[in-house]
């Protein structure tokens, strides 16, 4: 299968404003949220794109924007629902030091798995639309683009971290352990065995290595399992 670049938006008003922004319409990056996800889109520049997906939310759209706009050709990222934030129902543009207070914040931070949001949904369903929506995507990339593509998800904070706890085999109420900052960078590759995690929450480091040479045989065989010892790391896009 193909390899899965999962970023999540850069700093937007509601975050500085520590607000639960949710699906409100009308939340853009900040100015720092913009300068992080031009600063993305410098460090994947040299990462040959194969497609890229976003949520339909603006913070997320603009984050994909400055990410493809650096790419060779006229890569565009389409818009996946299944990836847009979660429904915290009655939650949503409430201040987070006040939700801090609420009793299911404690099933939330505990025992995700159970925590619905009051009209809106459960964090179980969140996760399970998330990874379902990214092997359907990484599937149709490594069919039409070869198991050595390398594609673009840009999405929200816990979506991400439910998606890496799917490919951890970590159970949802483990999944706060995982930490996902605004415009950072984690790395996803599925094969027919297992996925493998290659990066979570990274902020700089050269990723050109994730290209393969052009010549390169589009078989992937020996990634499907894992390398005893360690293996020898990747090599760079050049070498």
């Amino acid at each position: 299968m193909a390899t899965l670049i999962l970023v999540r938006h850069g700093r937007s008003s509601a975050n500085t404003a520590g607000v639960l922004a949710g699906r409100t319409p009308g939340v853009h990056l900040d100015e720092t949220g913009v300068k992080q996800a031009v600063a993305v889109g410098d460090r994947l520049a040299g990462v040959r794109l194969a497609a890229a997906v976003t949520s339909p939310l603006e913070r997320c759209r603009e984050t994909a924007k400055e990410i493809t706009s650096r790419q060779p050709g006229m890569l565009r990222a389409s818009v996946e629902k299944q990836l847009s934030e979660c429904d915290y129902g009655e939650w949503q543009g409430r201040p987070i030091k006040e939700l801090a207070k609420e009793k299911l914040w404690k099933t939330v931070q505990t025992q995700p798995s159970a925590a619905t949001f009051p009209g809106g949904e459960s964090m179980r369903a969140m996760q399970d639309r998330a990874v379902a929506a990214v092997r359907r995507h990484d599937a149709r990339v490594a069919s039409e683009h070869g198991d050595d593509a390398v594609w673009l998800a840009v999405s929200h904070g816990d979506l991400i971290k439910s998606i890496l706890a799917d490919a951890l085999g970590t159970h949802l109420d483990l999944f706060q352990r995982i930490h996902v900052d605004p415009a950072s960078v984690s790395i996803i590759r599925y094969t027919e065995s297992r996925p493998f995690v290659v990066g979570t929450n990274t902020h700089a480091g050269d990723l050109t290595w994730l290209t393969p040479p052009k010549k390169k045989s589009r078989s992937r065989r020996a990634s499907t399992d894992a390398a005893v010892g360690g293996g020898a790391g990747p090599q760079t896009a050049t070498s």
